[in-house]
């Protein structure tokens, strides 16, 4: 349905671009005064045939978006850095290691982040409760370190 839309829109468009001859003046395409009365009715024609727009296909309902800093529960492979801001001590340093050095399989492989120091550990620790691991969504994982929000 869709690649006809794009085939009348770009039909309609040619078509006001055709020189007029005198074997077209008999045509429903001439009886128009000119391109732009043309294109207009040709887009008239194409809302009329398709309707309405069609309905986008988005995710809009991610079971886990509680996970993601709205709640208690963090989920360690699709939060954002910032949502770290909520537990001290992990923001910015722990968090961005965090971020950086993901996905996990799961909240024990925290542990095993390169160049972490028993400090930050036991920082971890402190938290752990609070972390879980869900597989890692390409839409959460390009906004992990930086999603766009400033003061």
């Amino acid at each position: 349905m869709m690649k006809l839309a794009i085939f009348a829109i770009l039909a309609s468009a040619v078509a006001g671009f055709v020189p007029q001859t005198a074997f077209q003046k008999n045509t429903a395409l001439s009886a128009t005064e000119g391109r732009r009365d043309f294109i207009g009715a040709a887009a008239a024609a194409g809302v009329a045939a398709f309707g309405a727009a069609l309905p986008a296909n988005a995710d809009r309902d991610y079971a886990g978006v509680g996970l993601l800093g709205g709640g208690n529960i963090v989920d360690i492979n699709n939060a954002n850095v910032r949502v770290y801001l909520k537990m001290p001590g992990l923001y910015p340093s722990i968090a961005g290691k965090i971020v950086t050095y993901g996905p996990y399989k799961s909240v024990a492989d925290l542990y095993s982040i390169p160049g972490l120091s028993s400090a930050e550990k036991d920082v971890i620790k402190k938290y752990e409760s609070r972390f879980v691991v869900t597989e890692a969504a390409p839409i959460y994982t390009i906004d992990k370190i930086n999603n766009g929000l400033y003061r």
